[in-house]
């Protein structure tokens, strides 16, 4: 390949990381040979990759060898996509975008997707409105995953980020608007002990947010770029919540009761989780601290 594409977020992702010779670096470096590969061993036509684009993929449209408009997505290696494809396939395109194939080269996970077309993103539409089409999503998506699946527990994301918080606090402590050692141990035991108390164990999206739920043809919208897990479905609750800081800052128990109505969900143990993650992220993000101060239990 002469000339090769890069989206801007991935030669910026590159730039910002500590370490660029190592795991990115290596792979943004293959990524010519990776993508060729994929599209020989796929007969696929190749676009010009979507722009600005992520930081974690190279992702474009193709078109395979009947003409059929697909969308090429080839992921950098990380934890968090372990199982993106095998999310999808449970799926099956209920809510979500459909998967055509996958394939794995070097550790590198190469996903052949369903175009979302217009493919105008959710954060488009008044934040009100989001609730409503990410609930209306979301309980078509909280599905049982089958008896032998490989979905990891959310038990063991919650535990690696508490693990994470509580050997990180030292050294951030000379920041503004950390909470106080009762409200933080509070909040990092309920982040330990909520996913072990729910009633009900579903796949989750696990990184819902406005930019990954797009406008298409097939149905009104539709959920790409999942991190499968499986528990609480009131996680994906919260998870959808924190991306809107002003409401959060505003009013959270009335975010909270909102959401709770329109999912079905226990408006405490919403109260909880969000108090819990409010919790686990206010040392980079300290205005959470605030929020978590107002829905301490």
């Amino acid at each position: 390949m002469t000339e090769f594409e890069v989206p801007r977020n991935l030669v910026r992702a590159l730039e910002e990381d500590a370490e660029p010779r190592l795991v990115r670096g290596r792979w943004m470096a293959a990524l010519p040979f990776i993508v060729s590969e994929v599209a020989r061993r796929w007969s696929l036509g190749l676009g010009r990759p979507f722009q600005p684009g992520g930081s974690a993929s190279w992702v474009a449209p193709v078109r395979n060898d009947r003409g059929e408009r697909l969308v090429l997505k080839v992921g950098l290696p990380h934890d968090e996509a372990l199982h993106e494809a095998e999310g999808l396939r449970a799926w099956n395109g209920e809510g979500a975008v459909r998967l055509h194939d996958a394939l794995v080269i070097d550790e590198t996970r190469a996903l052949l997707l369903e175009t979302c077309e217009p493919g105008i993103p959710l954060s488009r539409l008044a934040a009100p409105e989001q609730d409503a089409v990410v609930a209306g999503l979301l309980r078509r998506l909280w599905i049982e995953p089958a008896v032998a699946h490989q979905f990891r527990p959310l038990q063991s994301m919650c535990d690696a980020w508490a693990d994470a918080f509580e050997k990180t606090l030292a050294s951030f402590a000379d920041r503004g608007g950390l909470l106080d050692p009762g409200l933080t141990g509070a909040g990092i035991e309920l982040l330990r002990g909520l996913p072990a108390t729910s009633e009900r164990s579903v796949l989750l999206c696990t990184d819902l947010h406005p930019q990954n739920v797009l406008a298409a043809s097939r149905e009104p919208w539709l959920m790409i770029d999942p991190k499968p897990y499986v528990g609480d479905p009131t996680y994906d609750a919260v998870q959808h919540m924190l991306n809107f800081r002003a409401r959060l800052s505003a009013d959270p128990a009335g975010f909270v009761k909102g959401m709770a109505g329109l999912l079905d969900l226990s408006a405490d143990r919403l109260r909880q989780w969000l108090f819990a993650r409010c919790v686990q992220e206010s040392i980079e993000q300290p205005h959470l601290g605030d929020v978590a101060n107002s829905l301490a239990p």
